[in-house]
């Protein structure tokens, strides 16, 4: 695994720091959660009847300007934890009834969390939930403990990336992960369960319809026709974007079908389509820690 010790590279930014001194890039030193629970909001597959098992991790190797976690991904919220009682909050969803373990955004934990997992490998499917900047060397090795790959493919623009996360090879690096990621085969039950595979995400920004259709076209091109494409309508104007006055307004109803045309002109086989009415703090989840 890359060194999160004396000099992390866990993850695009190899910030190079002593994590076992003072937190990295992601702001963290230490596995930090503030958060774990029945979660109802992810895709039909994945929530299903009982909710997904979300463990929501602190801190975060992207940034994103508008994240909607933002407490969680600035490391303002959020309890210390060791890799066995992570293990012992695998066995507790498990006894809530949740249909999957989901790591949320858990990439610069990757030591940690592999630990966790040979102490304890889950009897339901383990859930990679993630933004996407992800070193595939670091996929590597939590691959063998992953059943369902949830990344979300954010900018197409390097210029777009750049404004909104400080990282103009955001796609670069993106691209190459859900590349490793899309090889998960598909596996479903019967009821429409996902036990195995791809789903992956896209956000549509306000005055973002541009970036938005090159996504997509690129994920046409690429993506196997056994994956599934989520598109989200749900962005809540939240976290620090005083100075980006495009991002304090939803997307619009324009906007939103303008996009929707340009996937019908794609037909891709497998694909949610989220409501606008998905916008709001409502939708926010309210930290335990």
């Amino acid at each position: 695994m890359y060194n999160t010790g004396m000099n992390c590279t866990i993850c695009p930014v190899s910030c190079g720091k002593d994590r076992t001194l003072t937190p990295g890039y992601c702001g963290e030193k230490h596995l930090r959660i503030a958060k774990y629970g029945l979660h109802f909001y992810e895709e039909p597959p994945i929530s299903f009847r009982g909710g997904s098992g979300a463990i929501f991790f602190c801190g975060c190797s992207l940034k994103c300007v508008f994240c909607q976690n933002y407490e969680l991904s600035r490391s303002q919220r959020g309890k210390e934890i060791t890799p066995a009682e992570l293990a012992r909050i695998f066995k507790e969803l498990e006894e809530m009834g949740a249909e999957n373990i989901n790591l949320v955004n858990p990439a610069h934990f990757a030591t940690q969390i592999v630990e966790a997992f040979a102490l304890y490998r889950p009897k339901i499917p383990v859930v990679y939930n993630t933004h996407s900047y992800e070193r595939v060397e670091t996929l590597q090795k939590i691959d063998p403990y992953v059943d369902i790959y949830l990344p979300d493919l954010k900018f197409f623009s390097p210029e777009l990336s750049k404004r909104y996360t400080g990282k103009s090879n955001y796609f670069e690096v993106a691209s190459a992960a859900i590349s490793f990621m899309q090889k998960k085969p598909l596996r479903m039950t019967e009821e429409g369960k996902m036990l195995s595979g791809v789903i992956v995400r896209h956000l549509v920004l306000p005055m973002g319809v541009s970036d938005s259709r090159a996504v997509l076209s690129y994920l046409k091109e690429t993506l196997p026709e056994e994956a599934y494409l989520s598109v989200m309508a749900q962005y809540t104007p939240f976290g620090e974007i005083d100075a980006y006055p495009e991002l304090q307004r939803p997307i619009t109803a324009r906007e939103y079908r303008a996009v929707c045309e340009h996937l019908e002109s794609l037909a891709f086989p497998r694909l949610f389509l989220q409501e606008r009415t998905a916008s709001g703090e409502q939708y926010i989840p309210s930290w335990d820690y």
